[in-house]
């Protein structure tokens, strides 16, 4: 049948990721960094995904297409919901049988405040110690539940911000749950996961922290849909770092 529906120019694809989250039916996905309309009936010609690339590599196009099936879209969304909870249940087998995603709580000694930081500090050894509270951190093997949740101060940091920003243990990590990914090398869809983590703990507030470059775009938008989704009122904040280490002023 000839019907309305998306393409996607991969030329102008930024690798973002922002489209994926966006569609609520799953036709989009990241393959090799860029976006893939995946199958043609997923795929129901609304275009939700449009108003979020930053690229404008979304266009509508009339052409030859199967019908938008509505009942394999909801049986492939309730599968992968399910995968993702059996997932990330806390007493499932580890990945590999690796131990190093064991969940776990870091106790540190109290450090002086990042506020009563001064320049003469970026050589006191004290400054440099590690502030993490918690392990692991990646949004693909952190639980979905964990005890360090309880009244945590969420924090949710694109990969390079902390190579980026030299101080980032001290202003960001302290007194926060760190979780960190990368939206453009992961080609996943955090949002699903956050939901689950913003819905199920008793999260304080929530601040992202994400370079400049338009793929950040992608773990801010999963960040916002999560907030959104899980039904829950909770302060939140973004700070941008520039690629040369400084922050951009809001």
């Amino acid at each position: 049948m000839i019907r309305r529906i998306i393409k996607i120019n991969e030329e102008l694809c930024n690798g973002c990721g922002a489209c994926a989250a966006a569609c609520h039916e799953g036709a989009i996905g990241m393959v090799d960094g860029k976006a893939r309309l995946l199958k043609d009936d997923y795929c129901d010609g609304l275009g939700d995904c449009l108003p979020t690339c930053p690229t404008g590599a979304i266009t509508f196009e009339e052409r030859e297409a199967a019908a938008y099936d509505e009942a394999a879209v909801k049986a492939r969304m309730a599968q992968k919901k399910q995968s993702a909870v059996n997932r990330d249940r806390s007493d499932a087998p580890l990945p590999c049988g690796c131990p190093g995603t064991q969940s776990k709580s870091i106790s540190r000694p109290a450090g002086k405040p990042a506020q009563e930081a001064s320049p003469s500090q970026a050589h006191d050894p004290d400054s440099m110690e590690s502030r993490l509270s918690q392990w692991p951190v990646q949004i693909k093997l952190v639980p979905v539940q964990a005890p360090y949740f309880k009244d945590a101060r969420l924090l949710v940091a694109a990969d390079c911000t902390a190579f980026a920003y030299g101080n980032f243990h001290n202003d960001f990590i302290a007194g926060r749950i760190t979780l960190i990914g990368c939206p453009k090398l992961d080609m996943v869809d955090y949002a699903e996961k956050l939901t689950q983590i913003i819905r199920l703990n008793d999260i304080k507030d929530v601040t992202i922290v994400r370079m400049e470059v338009p793929c950040c775009g992608g773990l801010e938008n999963a960040v916002r849909n999560a907030l959104q989704a899980s039904g829950k009122f909770i302060p939140w904040q973004v700070v941008t770092v520039r690629t040369d280490g400084t922050l951009k002023e809001l």
